[in-house]
């Protein structure tokens, strides 16, 4: 039986490691993942030497060099270590705990080193602080100080340190999951200290090439603008954005869905009428929506636009139909025992929500396994500067998640 003693030699330990788990993860930060290009097998190597310092063998699990390539990215080796406290059939869980290292390339902006993991004001600054290497960090000092501490005799935890989310996922998780190196009965995947995700969006990537007729400008009646045709498919679908606000979520956290052109190419030169324009869309779907029908009906807006403007023809390619996450019963052992650490460690409830954001969970959900999102990070994304420059994680979000993890895991494990 776990009591209030195991809790509060569990938060020594993490106290008396804290420095080394910063090193750890300012270790993990220094090692880039721009994904794209995507080359993050190097990574993963870096990851597993750090993690044999602690006495854990990572399985490396290499996805073949073709199918990484056809994906669009260079490299993948996935991540496993397994850590077994009981014998086969005592009844014990498997757990399963989730991060990914690929993360979007820094951009512009930034005001220290993406990848010096400095420490300002109580914060590490770069690339992956937040999302998600910072939770690499807080679950392998979690199971540690489990192991030391808690000493459990039953079950399992995993490790899953997988390098596809930024793409999707299918080469990550999606891809150990398939290929049946694990199946842990539930799971815990990278997050924010102050909040425990149930369920999260969908997300439809298309990539749209509209095709006219190049032309000189001095004579652009001998061409069809591409780049006008474009224009008028791109207001078709904004304008279902204003369509879409009356579309409201009955989950908590999760308001409507969203369309975004995030990426828009084309043209030769500024004297040619632009023969073909390329843009790629982001549709955000809410866990109440049907991922054929949307993706129909974005089909159906714009091949309507596009045959609204004469000598325009347009190709549409899916890149990306991740589903959303919805709550499976089974998950309520998970969000008691964050939700009840979390409140002790940080003096305050924690909701269990829906987020806009979509994640590798999902393909653990598909397969019937309960899944919740919960690790290391502030209040909301915009705090945590994801995406964006000078990304940062405070340290005691990262101190505070590691106990609620530990904590969780001694009460799952007992």
């Amino acid at each position: 039986m776990t009591t209030p003693t195991h809790y509060a030699a569990l938060d020594a330990w993490i106290d008396q490691h804290f420095d080394e788990e910063v090193r750890f993860l300012q270790a993990l930060v220094r090692v880039p993942t721009d994904t794209p290009p995507g080359n993050n097998a190097p990574h993963a190597e870096r990851t597993a030497e750090l993690l044999k310092d602690f006495g854990y063998e990572a399985e490396k699990h290499a996805v073949p060099a073709a199918d990484v390539l056809a994906y669009g990215m260079e490299s993948i080796t996935n991540l496993i270590v397994r850590r077994k406290y009981g014998a086969q059939g005592d009844g014990g869980k498997t757990i399963a705990l989730n991060a990914h290292g690929d993360v979007v390339p820094p951009g512009e902006g930034w005001t220290h080193d993406p990848y010096g993991a400095e420490i300002v004001d109580g914060a590490m600054v770069g690339r992956a602080t937040a999302v998600s290497k910072s939770d690499f960090a807080s679950f392998t000092f979690a199971v540690r100080a489990l192991e030391a501490v808690a000493k459990p005799t039953k079950g399992a935890v995993e490790l899953h340190f997988t390098y596809d989310e930024e793409f999707g996922g299918e080469l990550g998780p999606g891809w150990l999951l398939q290929k049946g190196l694990t199946k842990p009965d539930l799971m815990i995947a990278a997050g924010f200290s102050y909040e425990v995700v149930t369920a999260h969006n969908g997300c439809l990537q298309m990539e749209v090439t509209v095709h006219g007729k190049m032309a000189h400008a001095a004579v652009p009646h001998t061409g069809v603008d591409a780049l006008q045709g474009a224009v008028h498919i791109l207001n078709a679908l904004y304008a279902q954005n204003d369509e879409y606000k009356k579309v409201t979520s009955n989950v908590t956290g999760i308001k409507h869905p969203y369309l975004n052109v995030g990426r828009i190419e084309g043209g030769t030169n500024t004297n040619v009428v632009p023969g073909k324009v390329m843009f790629k869309l982001d549709r955000r779907m809410i866990p109440e929506e049907n991922p054929v029908e949307v993706e129909a009906a974005i089909r159906r807006i714009i091949e309507q636009a596009a045959g609204e403007r004469a000598g325009i023809s347009v190709e549409i390619k899916r890149l990306l139909l991740a589903n959303a996450m919805t709550p499976l019963a089974g998950n309520a052992p998970l969000v008691d025992a964050i939700q009840k650490h979390a409140q002790a460690v940080l003096g305050e409830p924690v909701p269990a929500v829906g987020t806009p954001l979509y994640t590798d969970v999902r393909l653990y959900v598909e397969r019937g396994i309960p899944g919740v999102i919960y690790g290391a990070g502030p209040r909301t994304v915009l705090e945590s500067h994801a995406k964006r420059a000078d990304e940062r994680l405070q340290l005691e979000d990262l101190r505070r998640a590691t106990k609620v993890i530990a904590r969780a895991l001694c009460d799952l494990l007992a």
